[in-house]
Order: C-alpha cells, then sequence, then structure tokens
C-alpha cells in the first residue's frame, strides 16, 4: 500500500490527531489507554505538535444542523491590497478558512455566521464599500459532501476501526433534543471556540454556571450537533505542501454523484455544491505541484458528468479556524 505521511511526523503522531480528530474532547489518559501508551507521552507529544504543528482544538458552531447559511467568496482585489483584506476579513468571528489564491490577487473566504444577519452586513454592507476590492463572486453552500465534523485525518486511516469506536463520542440523535444555542449558551460556546478542549473548572470560570449546569449544557450542544470539536493543524508538518481550491462544474443530473466521488477522493479535504458559475467547490491537497496535478489530470478528470475545472492554488493560508498574525 502506498503510504500517504510523507511528513516529519510519526505513527503515534498521526494516531494521536487523528484521535483528536474523532474526540477533541478526549482525556490523555483516554487516549493513550486507546493507543497503548501512557497519558505522560501524549501529554508530551500533544505539547509537541502545538509548539511546532500549529495544534489547536476548537470548538464550532455547525451551521448546517442550526439552520444557517454558509458562503464562500472570491474576492478579486486591488494589486498590494489583498493581504490586508485578508487579515481584515480573518479577525472577524463569522469566517473561517480564508486564503490568497490566484497570484496574491483573490481572496477566497468562507463564512461562519454566528446570527441570521451575518452574512448580510458582510455581504451586502463592508465589503461592497471597500474600494481595493474589484470583483465579489458569492457561493452560497447548499449541501456538504465532506468536511466540517467529518476530518481530512481519518483518510489517513493511522487508527484502527476498533480504536476510533473506542473515541467515537455520541453522534446527533433525534432524542438530543433541536440543535439550537441560547444567549445563556454564548459564554459557554465562546469559551470552546477559545479552547475546544478547557476543563470544567475553567468553563465554570467562564461561565458562571455550575458544574452540574456546565456538563448538562455542553452535552446538550454537543449531542444535538449545535457544536462540535475540530482540531487545525499546519499540513505542511504532515508533508503536504501543495493545496488548491478546485471550482468545479458538473452536470446537473450528475451533481450529486460527483460530489459523492469527490468525498472519497484521498485529496480532497472539503466538499460542498454550491450556488453561481460552478456548482461544486472543494479544496485538494498533496505533497507538492506534481501530486496536485496528477489529481487533477487523474482521478478528479476521469469523474464522469465533470464538465469544468478551474484550479486555484493557495499561495498563503490566512486563517483555518482561527486567526493567527503573521510575525
Amino acid at each position: 500500500m502506498e503510504s500517504h505521511t510523507p511528513g516529519p511526523v510519526d505513527d503515534l503522531d498521526l494516531k494521536l490527531l487523528q484521535a483528536l480528530e474523532t474526540d477533541g474532547r478526549a482525556s490523555f489518559s483516554r487516549i493513550g489507554a486507546v493507543l497503548g501508551v501512557s497519558d505522560q507521552t501524549i501529554a508530551r507529544r500533544y505539547r509537541r505538535l502545538t509548539a511546532e504543528g500549529g495544534l489547536r482544538v476548537v470548538g464550532l458552531r455547525n451551521a448546517e444542523r442550526l439552520g444557517r447559511d454558509h458562503w464562500m467568496l472570491r474576492l478579486r482585489c486591488a494589486p498590494d491590497s489583498a493581504t490586508t483584506i485578508a487579515n481584515a476579513l480573518a479577525r472577524r468571528p463569522d469566517t473561517f478558512w480564508v486564503g490568497l489564491t490566484s497570484g496574491g490577487t483573490e481572496v477566497v473566504c468562507l463564512t461562519r455566521p454566528r446570527t441570521p444577519g451575518d452574512h448580510e452586513d458582510l455581504l451586502l454592507g463592508k465589503l461592497p464599500r471597500t474600494p481595493s476590492i474589484v470583483e465579489i463572486r458569492a457561493h452560497q453552500l447548499l449541501h456538504t459532501f465532506f468536511g466540517g465534523p467529518r476530518g481530512w485525518l481519518g483518510k489517513l486511516a493511522p487508527l484502527t476501526a476498533e480504536q476510533r469506536a473506542a473515541l467515537t463520542p455520541d453522534t446527533p440523535r433525534p432524542g438530543a433534543g433541536p440543535a439550537r444555542i441560547t444567549p445563556r449558551d454564548e459564554p459557554l460556546v465562546a469559551a470552546l471556540e477559545a479552547d475546544g478542549r478547557a476543563t470544567c473548572p475553567q468553563l465554570q470560570r467562564a461561565t458562571g454556571l455550575s458544574e452540574s449546569a456546565v456538563k448538562r449544557r455542553l452535552g446538550a450542544l454537543l449531542a444535538s450537533g449545535a457544536v462540535f470539536v475540530d482540531i487545525e493543524y499546519t499540513p505542511e508538518m504532515l508533508g503536504y505542501r501543495s493545496a488548491a481550491v478546485l471550482w468545479i462544474t458538473a452536470a446537473p443530473g450528475a451533481l450529486h454523484s460527483v460530489g459523492q466521488a469527490l468525498a472519497e477522493h484521498f485529496e480532497i479535504a472539503y466538499a460542498a455544491a454550491t450556488a453561481g458559475p460552478s456548482n461544486l467547490v472543494a479544496t485538494a491537497v498533496a505533497a507538492d505541484t506534481a501530486g496536485l496535478y496528477a489529481y487533477v489530470s487523474g482521478d478528479l478528470g476521469r469523474l464522469d458528468g465533470v464538465q469544468h475545472v478551474e484550479t486555484a492554488p493557495f499561495l498563503r493560508r490566512v486563517k483555518q479556524l482561527t486567526y493567527r498574525p503573521q510575525r
């Protein structure tokens, strides 16, 4: 079997990353027990990955479960202004996945609305009044095929099926209650957005709630799917140094089958159906430019129903889930 792990991490690092992607709030002792190592070893690896690989565990609002729209924005900018605009968007709490593409003159941004009016404020208010933005293309996301709670590390498959099952938390279920975030939940959600592994005492201090109330509301938010815990890290540490946004046009009758096929491709980290000139958007990762070309001309190019592909390589990733200013 061909290896998909060309980076400077070892097998235990990969297993720890997938364990956290499976359940970001799992204790080090639980992860260690499943992986067959001590909790001290897990804690030491976690600290190193945090310091050297940009690892961070964060809580996220699940817009689909909450019934809120996601939008993918393509902003063509005047020369020398794209970085400034990308950084400004990255600082907003209603955005994530901000990057520079197309020679550094285009900003690609995925919105993460916190309230129903967030995207109207951004699309109809702030962006049109920004003089250095030459063109705005807004693509509403209609259906997610891969991404969100489904993490890309699962495609590396360092964990066995038994290990994944032992770490998998309860998924949203009909009896878990409606997916909603009440005003009283906001301090709790904000604390999880800052640190998805915040302890119960830390969440108590952030919210002023009792221990039992914190556990009850946290359990309800996670069980209903209103909030999920995800991880961010630098793909470069895994050896994947090339990434691109793919704007794909599929025949209408093949839209769903193409989206499902994309979700199964190893190189695809995110795939969704969109409204707009293209009807699918995806992000692909590869070890290098040759690997990206091999994917676009190979597995992607051979998909029945694909009519057109525009490939926009990432020049710089400005924000994944959280914003980290460039030093």
